[in-house]
C-alpha cells in the first residue's frame, strides 16, 4: 500500500479546470506510490474532520484563499502535514513563491519528485496567512470580485474591480510598533507581506517566504491624482517613492482609532488591534528540487 495523500479540492477556483483533470492527477500520485483520497473542500466545514490522522501527505488544489482556508484548518486541528500545491486559483502567489509550475499536472509531478522544506508563516490575531494580509484601499478587492469574472478574465478582474475604489479612499491612522521602533501614520493602503506578489504584481521584492521577516509596506494619505499613481507604480511596477513606508519585521503590532475590514490571502481576516508575527520556518511543504 502507498502513502496516503489527502488530495483536497476547490471546484470553484480559478476556471474550474481542476476538476476535468482529477483522473489524470490521481493516476500521477498512483504512479508515484501514493494512495490518493480525494475530497472536495466545503468551506464552512474543517476538511480534517473525520479524517485518519495516518496521512502522509496533503496536496491542495486550488488558489491562495484555498491554502490559507486549508492552513487554518490543519492549525486548528494541531496538525502539522506537509502540504503539496497544485495552482488553479487565479493569481496563485503561494505556488509561484515556493516555484511550482502554473500546470496542473507538472505540478503533480513536481510534488512526487519533489523535496520536504520549511518556509515562514504569517500570523496575525488567531488567524495565519501564507502570502499576504492586508487592510485599505484595494486589499478587500479579491473578497468583492465575483468568481465568475475572475474565471472569465483572470487577474485582470482585480485591477478592474479595485479601479472602482479609487473614488473611495479612506485614511486609517495607524500606530505601528516593529522591530526597530515605532511609528504614527495616516494609512491609505497597508500590505504584510511574507511572500512576494499580490495578484502576482511583484510589489515586494526583498520579501521571502525564508526570511523569517515581514515586509510591511503602507501608502500614506495623499492626494487624488498623487495616491492613484504610486498606487499604479507600487501594485503595477512594484516602485517605491515618498508616498510609501516600507519597514521588514519579524513582528508588529498595528492600532488604530479605526476598525476597517481586514484581508488575508483573499479571505475576511482578523479584527483590530492586530498583533502580526512571522513564524520562521513554521509551514512544511513539498517543493520542486531546483
Amino acid at each position: 500500500m502507498g502513502k496516503r495523500l489527502l488530495l483536497l479540492y476547490n471546484v470553484q477556483a480559478g476556471r474550474g479546470k481542476i476538476r476535468r483533470k482529477m483522473d489524470a492527477l490521481e493516476q500521477i500520485f498512483v504512479d508515484g506510490g501514493y494512495e490518493p483520497i480525494p475530497k472536495m473542500l466545503r468551506f464552512g466545514q474543517n476538511p480534517f474532520d473525520g479524517e485518519d490522522e495516518n496521512i502522509d501527505l496533503v496536496v491542495v488544489c486550488g488558489g491562495d484563499g484555498t491554502i490559507n482556508y486549508v492552513v487554518n484548518a490543519m492549525r486548528a486541528k494541531g496538525l502539522d502535514y506537509p502540504l503539496g500545491i497544485i495552482p488553479s486559483g487565479t493569481a496563485n502567489d503561494f505556488a509561484g513563491a515556493i516555484g511550482v509550475s502554473s500546470r496542473p499536472l507538472k505540478a503533480a509531478r513536481q510534488i512526487v519528485e519533489g523535496t520536504e522544506q520549511r518556509v515562514d508563516l504569517g500570523r496575525v490575531n488567531e488567524y495565519y496567512f501564507v502570502n499576504i494580509f492586508s487592510f485599505g484601499m484595494f486589499t478587500t478587492t479579491s473578497q468583492h470580485t465575483p468568481e465568475k469574472i475572475k474565471r472569465r478574465i483572470g487577474k485582470a478582474a482585480y485591477l478592474i474591480e479595485g479601479s472602482k475604489e479609487l473614488h473611495n479612499r479612506e485614511f486609517i491612522p495607524l500606530h505601528i510598533v516593529h522591530d526597530g521602533g515605532e511609528l504614527d501614520v495616516d494609512s491609505m493602503m497597508t500590505l504584510v507581506f511574507n511572500g512576494e506578489t499580490a495578484g502576482r504584481f511583484p510589489i515586494a521584492r526583498t520579501a521571502s517566504i525564508r526570511d523569517g521577516q515581514l515586509d510591511l509596506m503602507i501608502m500614506r494619505k495623499c492626494g487624488t491624482f498623487d495616491g492613484a499613481w504610486a498606487a499604479v507604480q507600487l501594485l503595477v511596477a512594484g516602485r517605491e517613492n515618498e508616498d510609501i513606508v516600507h519597514i521588514r519585521s519579524s513582528k508588529l503590532t498595528i492600532t488604530s482609532p479605526l476598525s476597517p475590514l481586514t484581508d488575508m490571502d483573499g479571505q475576511p481576516s482578523a479584527e483590530f488591534p492586530l498583533q502580526i508575527e512571522c513564524l520562521a520556518g513554521n509551514l512544511r511543504i513539498v517543493a520542486p528540487k531546483k
